[in-house]
């Protein structure tokens, strides 16, 4: 079954939030709610949501300020934002766009052309782009994707960069088994001048790296690599 986008709606007015997070829903998104700008930054760095629809007129800290904020982290800097705002003025769209917003839409609005702008910034944006940079963790081993970071526990590992992504492209699909051939277009690309026995290598130094916790990388003999939940 297909994931469902998340949406996370920002905006200090009930009644609106509400007739977001209706409209949202019955749209077939999943649905965060916010009513101020500092909660709404705590909520995108927890939970990386596929979108945000931000009001700019909030308390404490305005919308303009929270999309900054979300622009300056690399976790959080991918994250598609659609502002919402009763200001209608042509250099208030202008100064949501510098800061880059992907959209605008002034109050009062359409429920139904929120629905319509948000699916095509999801389609241009290509839906799950922020969540693809989310933490792996399991087995003891989490990815921090985003800064390109391995720890088990409190220990971090340094992998090389070729490592690292067989490590992500393993994890990221628990319990799929992965051929030779397969993790050489996933991690080496079309352009690679290594043989399927180049795999072999780089999974014994990454297991060798990763310790104990390397045992989570299964062999299939004849068939690949998997990554597995389970200890083993």
């Amino acid at each position: 079954m297909k994931r469902r986008a998340e949406i996370l709606a920002v905006d200090d007015e009930e009644d609106i939030l509400n007739l977001l997070d209706y409209n949202l829903r019955r749209a077939g998104f999943e649905v965060l709610l916010a009513s101020d700008g500092p909660e709404a930054i705590e909520t995108a760095r927890r939970r990386m949501p596929d979108l945000i629809v931000l009001d700019i007129m909030l308390p404490n800290m305005e919308g303009t300020e929270v999309l900054r904020t979300l622009r300056s982290e690399e976790r959080t800097r991918a994250i598609p934002v659609v502002m919402l705002t009763a200001k209608g003025e042509e250099v208030d769209r202008i100064v949501g766009l510098e800061l880059g917003a992907d959209d605008y839409i002034t109050k009062p609005f359409s429920p139904r052309e929120l629905i319509l702008r948000v699916k095509a910034v999801l389609k241009r944006t290509g839906e799950g782009a922020a969540r693809q940079q989310r933490p792996l963790s399991s087995g003891g081993i989490t990815v921090d994707r985003g800064r390109r970071k391995v720890k088990i526990g409190d220990e971090t590992v340094r992998l090389t960069a070729m490592e690292f992504k067989l490590l992500v492209t393993l994890m990221g699909s628990p319990g799929i088994v992965f051929s030779r051939e397969r993790l050489l277009d996933r991690v080496w690309g079309e352009d690679r001048f290594v043989t399927p026995r180049t795999v072999d290598t780089h999974i014994r130094r990454l297991r060798a790296k990763l310790k104990e916790a390397g045992s989570r990388i299964e062999t299939l003999r004849g068939e690949g690599y998997v990554f597995s939940e389970e200890p083993q």
